[in-house]
């Protein structure tokens, strides 16, 4: 059972001063993204700190990724702003609760492992999306809003005032680790900037300029929606969007996470865990989410590898929303965007921009179309779903063009084809083109040794060919077919000879 629960490594050694602060640091950055992505979603503030809060601490105690930190996310609240103005508040409460279950039924199923099928630039343009939608989003801190409620660029002081004091946070996150790395440079950015302000009376914009966040616990609350089947018609589609999206974010953030430290996280536990969280916060006032790739850079860049840090962030938030919030409102959001804005430039793939020129064009093309849905749609399992198709289409259409075949005659007459490449749909019609049917002599051997069968595409082309043959007066015989083919190609049993002795076995490779 210790085994199986495996929940801490208690011979990994823990830098405790290092998770605390970092884990301090993340609960102060939480605050204005949870606030914010609530308001998005057309909920109240505390719908969305009670989600960072719950998430947060189940995932980091029970979750495949430890260092990784998991709240509200801006990813879901687009997802239900339509559901929130077309149906209330109790309905997304319902929708987080079954897109929980069909998270844990992902983990349960093992299909975490399917995150290995999105290709590596994929993964470029998402993280240079994700980083390019996290300093857009800032820039809404330099923006006013007058009696009417538009907004509009600030101008004059309080502009002079904003960009000097996020300048200041920038430069001291960037100029301490080369001092020391005691101390995690954005937690002491962030406070001798709110000191700054406080101490000199500085007009500027404060968390508590955006809304209150005092609050109590979070409290337990069964949606008041009728449990019947109108209403999980109405919420089905909203939650399975949400827990792809859910999915999908939290998988990749993993597999960034892991690139960063060199270690590997557990995807299916990721999902089981993602899961619990989302039933659990729906339960509890939450408005959903799921891994947060800006505060889990700022905890690993802080030096945090272990769980604690994610615990403390949310036990932490969880202090501020019912004891703190007089102090936290008081923090500058200067300091809280200059925070961001290095996580954005942190986040962002620089090395992927000297790949331009140099990796094949098509990859580039992914790359940049990965970035380009994300930036415009916001939806990143969009953006990763039309990556991976053009991906697999590219794939498809290259390894369409290196089906070959070598063609001989031996002492006996019998001509020989070996060919070389896969035998799917993309490559059916230049498969076709390397026989001669009506020239061939009476027996023809393919040689699949350096071939294999992939889809019912390529049976169906084997079938037609032996037929051509058959109608020739000729005989075909197969060699090194793999078992699984020859059990498909029912319809040409009784012209096809097949080497049962050399036949290759093919296994998948499981993954936890």
């Amino acid at each position: 059972m210790l085994f199986n629960l495996n929940l801490f490594d208690f011979k990994q050694p823990v830098n405790y001063r290092t998770e605390v602060l970092s884990g301090l640091t993340v609960a102060l950055a939480l605050i204005p993204e949870a606030v914010a992505f609530a308001l998005i979603a057309g909920l109240s503030p505390l719908t969305g700190l009670y989600a960072a809060f719950s998430i947060g601490l189940i995932t980091s105690v029970l979750g495949g990724r430890p260092g990784m930190i998991s709240g509200a996310t801006g990813a879901v609240a687009v997802v239900i702003v339509t559901l929130v103005q077309s149906h209330g508040v109790e309905y997304v409460f319902a929708t987080i609760v079954l897109a929980g279950v069909l998270q844990l039924l992902a983990g349960l199923l093992r299909l975490g492992k399917f995150i290995r099928l999105v290709p590596h630039p994929v993964m470029f343009g998402f993280v240079n999306g994700l980083a390019i939608i996290i300093f857009l989003s800032q820039l809404n801190q330099f923006k006013t809003v007058d009696a009417s409620g538009t907004l509009h660029w600030m101008t004059g002081t309080p502009l002079a005032i904003m960009l000097g004091l996020v300048l200041l946070t920038m430069g001291i996150i960037w100029g301490l680790p080369r001092l020391t790395k005691a101390i995690p440079a954005s937690l002491v950015a962030i406070v001798m900037v709110s000191l700054l302000v406080i101490g000199l009376g500085i007009n500027t914009r404060t968390v508590g300029d955006i809304a209150s966040i005092s609050g109590g616990f979070p409290p337990f609350h069964i949606p008041s929606v009728p449990f019947t089947l109108d209403t999980l018609s109405i919420i089905f589609p909203y939650a399975s969007v949400v827990a792809g999206v859910g999915l999908i974010e939290s998988l990749l953030t993993l597999n960034l996470v892991d690139e960063l430290t060199n270690t590997r996280g557990r995807g299916n536990k990721e999902c089981i865990a993602q899961g619990l969280a989302n039933v659990t916060t729906g339960l509890f006032s939450g408005m959903g989410g799921c891994a947060m790739i800006g505060q889990s850079l700022i905890n690993v860049s802080s030096g945090a590898r272990a769980r604690l840090s994610g615990i403390v962030a949310s036990g932490m938030l969880l202090v501020f929303i019912m004891f703190g919030a007089p102090v936290v409102e008081k923090l500058p959001m200067a300091a809280l965007t200059g925070v961001m804005v290095m996580v954005s430039i942190g986040t962002f793939e620089w090395a992927s921009l000297k790949t331009i020129g140099k990796m094949p064009w098509p990859d580039v093309l992914v790359m940049v179309l990965v970035a380009g849905i994300t930036v415009l749609v916001h939806n990143l399992a969009l953006a990763v779903l039309v990556g991976v198709i053009v991906s697999a289409l590219v794939y498809a259409w290259e390894n369409a063009k290196r089906i070959r075949a070598r063609k001989y005659t031996d002492e006996a007459g019998v001509k020989h084809y070996e060919l070389y490449g896969p035998l799917f749909f993309g490559s059916v019609m230049a498969f076709r083109e390397k026989f001669d049917v009506a020239g061939d002599p009476a027996e023809v051997v393919l040689d699949f040794q350096q071939s294999r069968v992939a889809d019912m595409s390529g049976i169906e082309a084997l079938n037609k060919l032996t037929a051509s043959y058959e109608q020739a007066g000729k005989t075909v015989r197969l060699k090194h077919l793999s078992p699984d083919c020859r059990r498909l190609l029912t319809r040409a049993s009784g012209i096809i000879d097949v080497n049962v002795l050399d036949d290759p076995a093919y296994t998948v490779l499981a993954d936890d």
